[in-house]
């Protein structure tokens, strides 16, 4: 008698929806929602080290098409087969709304346009990456559920309570026969689940570590690259999905292996305090450490007060000039000659009338 699984995660069979001509697409959805989320937290992160309001979105301007963009083409690059050749549309390569956009490259892409706006808003790339790190995990952690609905990304087939049921789909949709959608046979690892709690996870270990040890430089960023590729390597070794293999492990193995080995030297080399923002002139900010920002906001004040001093001392210089103008131009006119007054009829001359 074969084996009845009651507790199978079940998956959607519907991973887009019109509105009107408009398809929105659920996977799209998810990126959009960990966009958000990620923005927000880095957003309350880097007003608490004195960043002035919504400073994350200029930078997320330039941070989130390049990511976009690094993340597709990391895509394209390891695993080809899934978007060219026999089978594929010409144009498949560009429809990221089907999935296909690897985090690696996102992290490339996306640092790579962070590092253009910080250049533009006087912030050190170190530190918008550690304001960003515990906020980049539950995006991912929110994204991966873009793959749940595309029925996607998951595992080798398990009998755990846990395993997923699975759905052939084709834009969107699952493939229906006889009025019922067409399932794979057995269920499988829930990937997709695996990675979104292991992010959230990672999200409170960076937040709780940062804090704590109040990392600087790109330290919190480091822990996170860590902590992030350690439950990569594993989840990565249970998935099914076609992917270009080396020496037996498949490329986002390797992948992991030498990003963890990167941010481990990274974080043990680069040492240096936790760095905050202080006004530096009229809408403009210098980082300086933690442990100085009061004595720099006191200067920054004291400089701004004895600007509005210097401010207010010419314009009271110039009221006087211009009082003093008008009373020179007054006191050079010459005074007009008197008439003597009239005491006759009207239009007969003065010294006739006696």
């Amino acid at each position: 008698m074969p084996d009845v699984n009651l507790a199978a995660i079940p998956s959607p069979t519907t991973a887009a929806w019109n509105l009107g001509p408009i398809p929105i697409r659920a996977y799209a959805l998810c990126i959009v929602l960990g966009i958000v989320a990620a923005c927000y937290i880095a957003e309350r992160r880097l007003r608490a080290r004195g960043a002035p309001p919504y400073l994350v979105l200029d930078i997320a301007i330039w941070a989130v098409p390049a990511g976009i963009l690094g993340a597709r083409i990391y895509s394209l690059i390891t695993s080809p087969g899934q978007y060219f050749g026999a089978g594929h549309s010409p144009w498949e390569w560009a429809q990221i709304w089907h999935g296909g956009l690897g985090i690696w490259g996102a992290v490339a892409g996306g640092g790579l346009g962070a590092w253009i706006a910080c250049r533009q808003v006087g912030v050190p790339l170190s530190m918008f990456a550690d304001t960003l790190a515990p906020g980049l995990a539950v995006a991912q952690a929110i994204g991966r559920w873009g793959n749940w609905f595309n029925n996607e990304l998951f595992g080798r087939p398990t009998s755990l309570p846990w395993g997923l049921k699975v759905y052939e789909m084709v834009d969107g949709k699952a493939v229906i026969l006889d009025g019922q959608p067409i399932a794979r046979p057995g269920l499988y690892h829930p990937t997709f689940l695996y990675e979104s709690l292991w992010c959230l996870g990672v999200a409170v270990l960076v937040w709780y570590l940062d804090r704590r040890y109040q990392f600087g430089r790109g330290r919190a960023f480091a822990v996170y690259v860590m902590a992030y590729t350690v439950g990569r390597f594993w989840i990565e070794a249970l998935r099914i999905d076609e992917a270009n293999h080396f020496l037996g492990l498949r490329l986002n193995d390797w992948t992991s292996i030498l990003v963890f080995l990167g941010a481990l030297v990274y974080f043990l080399r680069v040492k240096g305090p936790r760095l905050v923002l202080v006004p530096d002139g009229e809408n403009t900010f210098r980082a300086v450490p933690a442990d100085e920002a009061a004595e720099a906001h006191e200067a920054a004040e004291a400089q701004e007060t004895a600007e509005t001093a210097v401010a207010s001392e010419n314009d009271a210089e110039l009221s006087t000039s211009e009082g003093s103008e008008v009373d020179d131009v007054e006191a050079d006119q010459p005074e007009s000659p008197e008439v003597p007054a009239s005491t006759g009829p009207p239009g007969e001359p003065a010294e006739k009338q006696q």
